[in-house]
């Protein structure tokens, strides 16, 4: 994974990240841990708008069940930030999509993320009645499953504004045998309704719904047009679900209306079963996607659509992993040595490094990786040292033999690609210099290198110095080829003494013939002898 940490743009100061999740409700945050889980640098940004925030409890979420929603919340954030992730306050105001990358402006800066997960919810248009809102999510209610254990055998108010007013009588009547269907607004009772009504006890009145009336001790009930008082314990109403999709909007995603029992009961953005949208590289998950779902259910959504997120960027990273390694290929580099024909590609004289850590070490056995055309092995073996050098090029490995012939010494030459084939045997000395590879392949070759070090033997690893990434001599390559020691010596782990870890300066010559300085990542360290 190429950006399994943010990391900021020298240049431009912008925060990069693997996902982006917009709305930080059970699904935005279960789609985090699970990213995070997944080594995914992941931010997660809420307006602090919480659909739930009237609600004292959050029920039918299994072990959590009579948890506050702000608890829930405050848990979920927790998780997410355990594991590496990133959850901060704030309003995204625009999501743009350039170049396969989403630019995100939150507040007064931007972000860019190579996925984005929306999970901004829906509003609830609650029926233009004084005294309603107020009562929202406290008694005035429309989920059985939500808050309907706690209103059992209480006197309950059904309030009818659509034809599935019906549906939410029976679930009701379920909970409690003192339920009254407010007519309201709703459509015309047929015989079989009133019918329906009579025999399971539901008491029908009839009239428009003027007032939500409330004390001190809650909701009291309503009253009519009329002047009429109902006295209820809770109002059960048909909320319009409305998705919060002015950013899919933006993206090119237009909501869908979704229908009960003939009516439209709200707006959802269409997906696939794990979240995916139309739009690649956008997902979405939670009540942005689902009018319907749950607490519980939304944070399975999350689940599923942070899993699919990791996925899919799986299969970039292979991708473009695979297209990074054949710049790297056999291929590839027997190419770039064919482009000078016969001509040595480098000078033959050993790397400086390896002259100033090497000179007071006791010749024995040494293995040189990627050893191109041969100048450090044949330096090596000058100064006594039994070498085995290897290289993935067979035109550079052909070049090295000639080099060691013609200056009479022997070395044993291996063609291998050492990403991919241990080395066999230890060695007293094991040296790589200025080895360019993609990060993944070049950390399995360094694991190779340590794994090859006799007790008491000498690891020397050199390399560029990302450092140099800005310089007068700009190097953008460095970002994937660069590393540094520091980086290098922490990941040996026990067992080693470091003996050099730095970013040691170099004068080199420009492309243009200017005299600059660079720098080298140089590590040399010492596995531990059995008797340190």
């Amino acid at each position: 994974m190429d950006e399994q940490h943010a990391h900021s743009d020298e240049e431009n100061l912008v925060e990069r990240y693997d996902a982006v999740v917009v709305g930080g409700g059970a699904a935005g945050l279960s789609a985090a841990v699970a990213l995070a889980r997944s080594r995914r640098s992941v931010l997660v940004v809420d307006s602090g708008e919480p659909r739930n925030a009237p609600a004292g409890h959050v029920h039918n979420f299994l072990t959590r069940d009579g948890t506050p929603p702000a608890q829930i919340l405050a848990l979920g954030q927790a998780e997410v930030v355990r594991y590496g992730g990133r959850v901060e306050s704030g309003r995204v105001t625009a999501v743009d999509r350039e170049d396969g990358r989403f630019h995100i402006e939150i507040g007064d800066r931007t972000v860019i993320a190579r996925r984005v997960l929306l999970a901004t919810g829906l509003r609830d248009e609650l029926p233009d009645i004084p005294g309603l809102a107020e009562r929202w999510g406290i008694d005035v209610l429309h989920c059985p499953y939500c808050h309907g254990w706690e209103v059992r055998d209480q006197r309950i108010g059904v309030l009818a504004t659509n034809a599935a007013v019906l549906h939410q009588v029976l679930l009701f009547r379920q909970l409690s045998a003192r339920v009254t269907l407010l007519q309201h607004t709703g459509p015309r009772l047929s015989d079989e309704d009133r019918e329906q009504l009579r025999v399971l006890g539901v008491t029908l009145v009839e009239g428009r719904v003027a007032q939500v009336e409330s004390g001190e001790g809650g909701l009291s009930g309503v009253r009519l047009a009329d002047g009429t008082h109902v006295a209820l314990d809770a109002l059960i109403v048909a909320p319009k679900f409305t998705a919060r999709s002015e950013l899919a909007e933006s993206l090119g995603l237009t909501p869908t209306e979704v229908e009960m029992a003939g009516e439209v009961i709200g707006t959802q953005i269409e997906a696939n079963p794990a979240g995916a949208t139309s739009v690649p590289g956008v997902w979405v998950a939670g009540n942005l996607a689902a009018v319907q779902a749950q607490v519980i259910t939304s944070a399975a959504a999350g689940l599923t659509a942070g899993a699919a997120i990791n996925a899919d960027l799986v299969m970039e990273d292979a991708k473009r992993a695979v297209e990074a390694g054949r710049e790297h290929s056999e291929s590839a580099w027997d190419e770039r040595y064919q482009t000078h024909g016969n001509k040595h590609h480098w000078s033959g004289e050993p790397n400086h490094a390896l002259v100033t850590e090497v000179a007071d070490l006791t010749p024995g056995t040494a293995f040189d990786a990627g050893a191109g055309e041969g100048g450090d092995a044949a330096w090596l073996a000058s100064k006594g040292w039994k070498v085995t050098a290897a290289d993935l090029s067979s035109v550079a490995l052909q070049r090295a033999q000639e080099l060691a012939r013609g200056r009479g010494l022997d070395i044993t030459w291996l063609h291998a690609d050492l990403a991919l084939t241990p080395i066999q045997g230890t060695y007293d000395l094991v040296t790589s210099h200025y080895m360019h590879m993609p990060r993944a392949a070049r950390e399995s070759v360094y694991r190779n290198l340590a794994a090859a070090v006799a007790p008491g033997g000498t690891l020397l690893v050199v390399g560029h110095d990302p450092t140099d990434l800005q310089t007068t001599v700009p190097r953008p390559d460095l970002a994937e080829l660069g590393w540094t020691a520091a980086d290098l010596a922490a990941s040996l782990g026990a067992g080693w003494i470091i003996e050099v870890a730095e970013a040691r300066p170099r004068e080199a010559t420009d492309p243009e013939g200017r005299k600059v300085t660079i720098h080298d990542a140089i590590l040399r360290a010492r596995r531990a002898a059995s008797d340190d």
